[in-house]
């Protein structure tokens, strides 16, 4: 009698409605309006006409191959605003473009426990967009925009007033800021790709205790900006191809208490470029041939490099002050040129990374045409003799003479 009082009552729980041209219900709209909480609604493929689709109670929404919901550019698409909703398998198109609202493909707003994932956005303003949202997840899916200008063009995956979200294993490419955050703390970003990108492959400001771990961020208008936040960890990731006058791979700016450990840095206009960025430890990181590895602007102080290589990047670390208040111990610098006599695989001599000529071309940028001449080679030794206008006490006292070895995602 119990075991089937229970059956009875699961199965009256939980329904699974159909959606296509030959079911009942012909659009998800009508679907959504019919089921109770906890349904399953299955839409089976096909192309659904809708938009402002909203979603006010807990369900399950999972999209058979092929189920296309199209917006024909008339505004948002979907907009979650419950607990315990799961999105699953759709492809969602041409969502409308606005001058005052940011429309999105997806919106979840102040919803817990939901699950975005395996979906396929395409044509878009914004794609995802989390709003006071929290316990969520965002998996697999597929972003791809068509932006040609920033102003016209909205993000990949957004988050805002957010806490304890994943986003993980997604691809986004061709909006405006590939992953963007703000006031979003906990937040767990890993195994993503975000590339070719106008301004961002990730931007975030006022956002602490998150993780970045195992993305690559490749040939976007810049990087990763990482702005007025604390208690981050950077690990794993690639940086590559990030070029442009002003571009780089990292932008540190007010970062506190922060670890960045076993990053790549390939091809970057800047490797990472920090301000006013205070006790973070960089550590087994490799900066291969960017123009700047690593540059120091104002006001950092108490920061850690060790056991990072540096290899044939035309400047390995610049700064634009003579005051030092950072530790450089047992890296590897592909220019060192000492000696190691007492075998410990240590120089014996100290190697002092800022070069005289990146101080100059910080001041003067046109200089750089001078980079390979012979000149420049001189006054570079010169400095490095007896500094005078570069930090007098900056320098490895235990640079390392073999690159560190260390897994590089």
């Amino acid at each position: 009698m119990l075991f089937f009082l229970f059956l009875f009552s699961w199965k009256g729980w939980s329904n699974t409605i159909e959606v296509c041209s030959g079911c009942n219900f012909k659009s998800i709209k009508s679907a959504i309006e019919a089921a109770n909480p906890g349904d399953t609604i299955y839409v089976k493929k096909g192309t659904y006409k809708e938009y402002n689709i909203g979603i006010a109670k807990p369900l399950t929404i999972i999209g058979e191959e092929n189920t296309v919901i199209d917006g024909e550019n008339k505004g948002e698409i979907i907009t979650i605003q419950a607990n315990n909703v799961t999105i699953n398998g759709l492809t969602i198109v041409n969502v409308g473009t606005s001058y005052t609202t940011d429309y999105a493909a997806l919106r979840v707003v102040k919803s817990e426990n939901f699950l975005l994932q395996n979906l396929k956005l395409q044509r878009l303003f914004f794609g995802i967009y989390l709003e006071k949202a929290k316990n969520g997840k965002v998996l697999n899916n597929t972003v791809m925009g068509d932006a040609v200008e920033e102003f016209s063009s909205g993000n990949g995956i957004q988050l805002w007033y957010c806490q304890n979200v994943e986003v993980k294993g997604n691809r986004i490419e061709g909006v405006r800021d590939g992953i963007y955050l703000e006031f979003s703390d906990e937040i767990t970003i890993s195994d993503n790709i975000s590339s070719d990108n106008l301004r961002y492959g990730l931007h975030f400001m006022f956002s602490n205790n998150d993780i970045y771990e195992n993305n690559v961020f490749e040939n976007n208008g810049a990087g990763v900006a990482v702005m007025f936040s604390k208690f981050i960890s950077m690990k794993g990731n690639t940086f590559r191809k990030n070029w442009g006058t002003a571009s780089f791979g990292l932008l540190l700016k007010e970062i506190n208490d922060s670890e960045i450990i076993n990053n790549n840095f390939v091809e970057n206009t800047v490797g990472i470029n920090i301000e006013g960025s205070n006790r973070i430890n960089y550590t087994n990181n490799d900066f291969r041939n960017n123009g700047w590895a690593i540059k120091v602007r104002g006001a950092c102080y108490s920061n850690i490099f060790s056991r990072n290589n540096f290899f044939n990047n035309s400047f390995d670390i610049s700064y634009n002050s003579k005051l030092n208040d950072n530790s450089f111990d047992r890296n590897y610098w592909s220019s060192y040129t000492g000696y190691d006599l007492n075998r410990n695989g240590i120089g014996d001599v100290p190697y002092r990374p800022v070069k005289l000529f990146s101080y100059i071309v910080n001041r003067t940028p046109e200089t750089i045409i001078l980079l390979r001449s012979l000149f420049i080679d001189i006054i570079d030794f010169s400095e490095k003799v007896s500094p005078v206008f570069t930090p007098d006490n900056l320098m490895d006292k235990n640079p390392l003479l073999k690159p560190v070895s260390h897994d590089i995602y």
